[in-house]
């Protein structure tokens, strides 16, 4: 097949008009069978017709279907694209088995793309600080101290973010992972944490981090009446927040306890007394979030301080072991106990205020009752740390606890 050059040069000059003596485009190796094609010309900036383009990709389609793929690549390797059926045919053969040998070196890695750390004409959407961004819910084995001078192995869930300074694409996630993993095996504590939020804060130049653990605590719990112990989990969070400089240490526990409707007991002994008609009170489950912000000034405070803290204040806390001598202490634990969810909440608080280890605190109560279809809620805090007009609408829902 002969070079289809000189063709498109007739069909070229028949768009822009004829050349002059300047910048040949014909190779040495071709022959000329028209006029020598130039790329100036009074008529170069013309746009061409529909039906010229037509015409001119008909013909380099019956060229192309004619030659090999190598004499196309020659030519152009885009061309086989506007060929029917061969737009990829020029792309190299890829291989499939995986290459155990290939080794990484730091050229190799300085090649690779990274989006995440581009300019800032790569960020789409408001160019705007944003104050939380990072990894949620990556789980590893943690070592924590308890009180009684022994050591838990935990599976915790960890989220780690740093804020994202407005004229910055994004951060490299993977980063918090891996600075995370550096303490991995000591046991934890707070100090623990604020180094880890050093360092990954160090990392990705961020001027504000945080840090929050998420575990289930064992703890051996004896019964009311007949002897036995079990083990209760308390669902913990600890939390370290940067911001602004400002460090604050933050813990959260969920405790679950039985909640008696006083009105409900003071109607059913009504029905016994008055109609000689037996009749029992409601009384449900119920949990209270309660987050604290500690004050170091106040010493340390373990995760069974702040758990022995919410029992004095509501001693009607669900039972592991059971026989009947505690199934019946229980309901006497109850009638002695009856609570409305405000009282809940404020019970709480006085317990919270009287612990110096403690300062900014809020309660977050919820009495899901057997009662009625809805549940008894109340949330009250005290200091700024947990002020806030707004709640977020899945709170409540959150403090269901299936055992």
């Amino acid at each position: 097949m002969n070079d289809p050059r000189p063709s498109f040069l007739r069909i070229y000059e028949d768009i822009v008009g004829k050349a002059d003596d300047e910048a040949h485009l014909l190779g040495p190796d071709v022959a000329e069978e028209g006029p020598p094609m130039n790329i100036h010309s009074r008529d170069m900036d013309r746009e061409p017709t529909r039906e010229e383009a037509e015409a001119a990709l008909a013909l380099l389609r019956k060229w192309a279907g004619d030659v090999t793929a190598e004499e196309v690549a020659t030519l152009d390797p885009l061309v086989s694209r506007l060929i029917p059926g061969q737009e990829v045919s020029n792309y190299p053969a890829l291989a499939r088995a995986y290459p155990d040998a290939f080794e990484v070196d730091d050229a190799y890695k300085a090649s690779m793309p990274d989006l995440q750390n581009g300019p800032s004409s790569l960020i789409r959407g408001a160019k705007q600080q944003i104050q939380h961004v990072g990894i949620s819910n990556f789980r590893l084995p943690i070592r924590f101290h308890t009180r009684d001078n022994g050591d838990l192995t935990l599976e915790t869930s960890v989220t780690g973010t740093v804020s994202l300074e407005a004229e910055k694409k994004g951060i490299n996630m993977s980063r918090i992972m891996r600075t995370f993993y550096k303490h991995a095996e000591e046991t934890f504590s707070f100090e623990v944490i604020e180094r880890a939020l050093d360092a990954y804060k160090s990392d990705l130049e961020s001027f504000d981090a945080r840090i929050q653990m998420r575990f289930s605590f064992p703890m051996k719990v004896d019964s009311l009446r007949s002897g036995l112990s079990g083990y209760q989990y308390y669902d913990i969070a600890l939390e370290l927040v940067e911001s602004a400089g400002v460090r604050k240490k933050i813990v959260h526990l969920d405790y679950v306890y039985s909640s008696t409707c006083p009105c409900s007991l003071e109607l059913s002994e009504h029905a016994r007394q008055f109609r000689g008609q037996l009749a029992t009170p409601h009384s449900q489950r119920s949990v209270a979030r309660i987050s604290v912000l500690l004050d170091d000034s106040g010493g340390l405070m373990w995760f069974e301080d702040l758990i022995d803290r919410a029992r004095t204040a509501v001693p009607t806390e669900t039972q592991v072991m059971v026989k009947r001598e505690d199934e019946q202490a229980f309901a006497e634990l109850n009638a002695a106990n009856p609570i409305f969810v405000e009282d809940a909440a404020r019970l709480f608080t006085q317990q919270l205020q009287l612990d110096p280890r403690v300062s900014d605190f809020r309660v977050i109560a919820s009495h899901q009752e057997s009662l009625h279809s809805h549940d008894a809620v109340s949330v009250l805090t005290e200091g700024e740390t947990f002020a806030a007009e707004s709640l977020d609408p899945r709170l409540f829902a959150s403090l269901f606890h299936v055992g």
